[in-house]
């Protein structure tokens, strides 16, 4: 018998893209995502590339998880299977909206389009709608995007977005130049009507950090989609994606079943200070047998009972550091706690003295402080030291996303090394880095880290 999960599956699907960074693919996806919904419809949210908070707004959207789509720290083989896992997970989706990263041609840094939005177009066969900003644009607007669609024909533009419009003239305008080029236009959005999140030197405040607002920001998106854009013209344009042959991604043989290792209980930092996680981190986890609890450094005061292994990942800690400090019994619990411990980036700053001069856990022995500089990029690591989610000299890739430093730059037995340069602490049972990776790329990290708990 044929599983459904291996058989062909029909799923409406959209890529929203645009030129450049800075255009509206966040307003516009997420916006989409929410008037579907109001729809009716079960909508299914995705982002290209490795950023965590876009998909906090996509998930308050479409009332599901938000999801990424990155073949740098998946693999090009495994996309296709994870959207369409993430379309079947909780429910079966009637339709799947990708918002893309940067400009739709760019990818990672000298590999010319691979991990780009384009390449991810192709990989899950979507066409793609464009967003496009024309401020200071009129005719000009058509032959930017015919330049976008030729420069890949593989790639296929089925509508246009128009994007701070500032006039019914200039739309008219735009209108008429992209149907020379046999462009349609899918929908207008005028200046005046631009619905902003706030942000932060990060990027968009998290969804997890202002609840309320994030709320109110998804609704005016819905009503400015409902207003602006052709839903049916871009349900028609998602209908036209054939089928996906590719079998669902299933976290369950990613791992190779459960370990034998009991039940053990991890512990996932959440909160509004720690707010960066992929969805199939827990499912992955709990494939590998494990029962994932949630525990929140601003306001529990303990781990969860029974915790065998606790995993805290990125977030925010510089901008609720002294609430964290206030936790000391949290604090002191982590600086003793005798399991497994596994940090990226906002839990390595976390897990140190301090932050800034604002005490932290002092399970590491390094301290912290912002900076002015970003350190901003796709990382191929090799582990250097045998850890709870790595062996040394198994290779990983991931991604860097921060102002910090820390004092020192890396323990005396490092967590991983690339550009020739060790990074991250690996003491005891810790394992702590700057770097961000997905488990869907190396899912035996899961498995390791339950295995560990004994």
């Amino acid at each position: 018998m044929v599983s459904a999960s291996t058989e062909p599956l029909s799923l409406p699907r959209v890529v929203v893209a645009a030129p450049a960074s800075g255009h509206g693919k966040t307003t516009i996806a997420t916006g989409l995502l929410a008037a579907l919904r109001r729809r009716g419809l079960t909508v299914s949210p995705h982002k290209v590339g490795p950023d965590y908070i876009d998909p906090g707004y996509h998930a308050l959207a479409a009332g599901r998880p938000g999801r990424n789509l990155d073949p740098f720290l998946v693999g090009a083989e495994r996309i296709a299977g994870l959207l369409r896992h993430g379309a079947s997970v909780p429910t079966p989706a009637d339709v799947a909206v990708v918002e893309g990263v940067m400009g739709l041609h760019d990818g990672a840094v000298g590999r010319r389009d691979f991990a780009s939005t384009a390449h991810v177009a192709r990989l899950i066969d979507a066409p793609v709608l464009l967003v496009l900003d024309t401020t200071a644009q009129g005719r000009s607007a058509a032959a930017l995007t015919l330049g976008m669609a030729a420069f890949d024909p593989a790639v296929r533009i089925g509508g246009v977005i128009l994007n701070r419009v500032g006039s019914s003239r200039h739309e008219t305008l735009l209108r008429d130049a992209l149907a020379e080029v046999g462009v349609p236009v899918l929908g207008a959005v005028t200046r005046a009507a631009e619905v902003a999140a706030p942000a932060r030197h990060l990027g968009l405040v998290p969804v997890a950090e202002r609840a309320p607002e994030s709320l109110s920001i998804v609704t005016a998106l819905a009503e400015l989609v409902e207003a602006t854009v052709d839903l049916d013209a871009v349900l028609t344009l998602a209908r036209s994606a054939g089928p996906l042959t590719a079998p669902a991604w299933d976290p369950v043989a990613a791992v190779g079943g459960a370990a034998d290792a009991g039940r053990p209980r991890v512990a996932l930092a959440g909160g509004p200070a720690f707010t960066f996680s992929y969805a199939e981190t827990t499912e992955l986890l709990t494939a590998a047998g494990a029962d994932v609890v949630t525990v929140d450094p601003l306001r529990d005061p303990a781990l969860p009972t029974g915790t065998g292994a606790v995993v805290i990942g990125g977030g925010f800690p510089e901008a609720y550091a002294e609430a964290l400090a206030g936790n000391t019994a949290l604090r002191a619990e982590l600086a003793d706690f005798d399991g497994p411990i596994v940090a990226e980036c906002a839990g390595l700053l976390y897990l140190g003295r301090s932050l800034d001069g604002v005490p932290m856990c002092g399970r590491l022995d390094l301290t912290a402080r912002m900076t002015g500089r970003l350190t901003l990029g796709y990382r191929a690591a090799v582990a250097v030291t045998d850890s709870p989610v790595a062996r040394a000299g198994e290779p990983v890739r991931g991604h860097e996303f921060h102002r910090t430093t820390t004092d020192p730059g890396h323990g005396d037995r490092p967590a991983w090394r690339w550009d020739d340069t060790a990074h991250g602490f690996v003491a005891g049972r810790v394992h702590a880095s700057y770097l961000h990776t997905h488990w869907a790329g190396h899912p035996e990290a899961a498995r390791r880290l339950v295995e560990a708990c004994q």
